[in-house]
């Protein structure tokens, strides 16, 4: 275990618009276009401007050209960015430039609906990346929870802190690394995990659970983190290796990404064991850049209040402790 670790994390900062005026405008081909799971798909395009700039947490806003429905884009959390079209860099940090994106979207609506019929080698229109991102957190374990699709904001965290990649510019710096990730998806039944080898690949150790029983846990996500943690105020883990232990509440963080309900839970789950949380909201959006306001979400101030906050470009992460749920 490194002792260097505080074992807790700076506050979120806000977002300030400067992140919408440097998103880059732009065509961009897809490169792959793969169904990964029940009615989930894997995009790949080739962008090298955003592959570039990209951090874990945020998304673009993707439009399918020449078509007036749907007319308005939509956002999609960025995935992960890669060097090479065969993803070659094998998660690890490389000085080839970054060129693609990747992108998993689970198909519900007109939108989704029409982009799984565009082939490889057709263009689409995007702007991006939007939004703050994920901070951070430096303690000695990362704890990502993900329900339904919710696992797209998260695989580039964790593999930033386990030192496996590097997002920016400019470069974050991920040291000092956690001791340990752990990956936690909560969805309907077993054939929605798309992509899960992926949180294994890193190393990450990985953990179901479904409505219906068909894979892992029988039950929600918040069961699954229950039936792994317990009383978070009581429970110890041992650092990789073994040796010395540390409380659980000071060491832990958590990121979530997925339904409003489940991620109310989670948040509760993890005020009630004192450990800090981070949630990615999902919100519809008509710009992405502050401008329409259709966004919005109830986010705490510090004077006790709470005001509408655009979680394009003041979120989508915020702390879960200022989320009017």
């Amino acid at each position: 275990m490194n002792p260097s670790l505080p074992g807790k994390i700076a506050p979120a900062a806000e977002t300030p618009s400067c992140y919408a005026d440097a998103a880059v405008f732009s065509s961009a081909r897809i490169v792959d276009h793969t169904q990964i799971a029940d009615q989930t798909w894997r995009l790949r395009l080739d962008c090298p401007e955003i592959a570039a700039a990209a951090i874990p947490g945020q998304f673009v806003m993707l439009r399918i050209p020449h078509r007036s429905d749907p007319l308005l884009a939509r956002p999609l959390a960025v995935y992960d960015t890669f060097g090479e079209h065969s993803g070659g860099d094998g998660g690890h940090p490389t000085a080839v430039p970054r060129r693609y994106v990747d992108f998993v979207y689970a198909v519900h609506g007109r939108f989704t609906t029409a982009l799984r019929e565009i082939p490889v080698g057709r263009e689409l229109t995007v702007w991006g990346p939007l939004g703050n991102g994920f901070r951070i957190p430096t303690v000695y374990h990362l704890v990502l929870v993900a329900g339904g699709i919710g696992q797209t904001a998260l695989l580039g965290l964790g593999r930033e802190r386990l030192g496996l990649k590097t997002y920016g510019p400019p470069k974050r710096s991920p040291v000092p690394l956690a001791d340990r990730v752990t990956f936690c998806w909560g969805a309907r039944h077993a054939g929605l995990f798309g992509g899960i080898d992926d949180f294994r690949a890193a190393g990450m150790a990985v953990h179901q659970a479904t409505l219906d029983g068909s894979v892992g846990l029988h039950g929600t996500v918040v069961d699954l983190l229950d039936s792994l943690f317990g009383s978070a105020a009581e429970n110890v883990f041992p650092a990789a290796g073994g040796g010395q232990t540390a409380t659980s509440s000071r060491r832990m963080h958590v990121a979530c990404c997925g339904p409003e309900g489940m991620m109310a839970a989670v948040a509760r789950w993890s005020a009630s064991k004192q450990i800090s949380c981070d949630v990615s909201l999902e919100a519809p959006m008509a710009c992405g850049i502050g401008i329409c306001f259709t966004c919005v979400a109830k986010i705490r101030d510090t004077s006790g209040g709470w005001d509408y906050r655009r979680t394009c470009i003041e979120g989508p992460v915020f702390d879960a402790t200022r989320v009017e749920w």
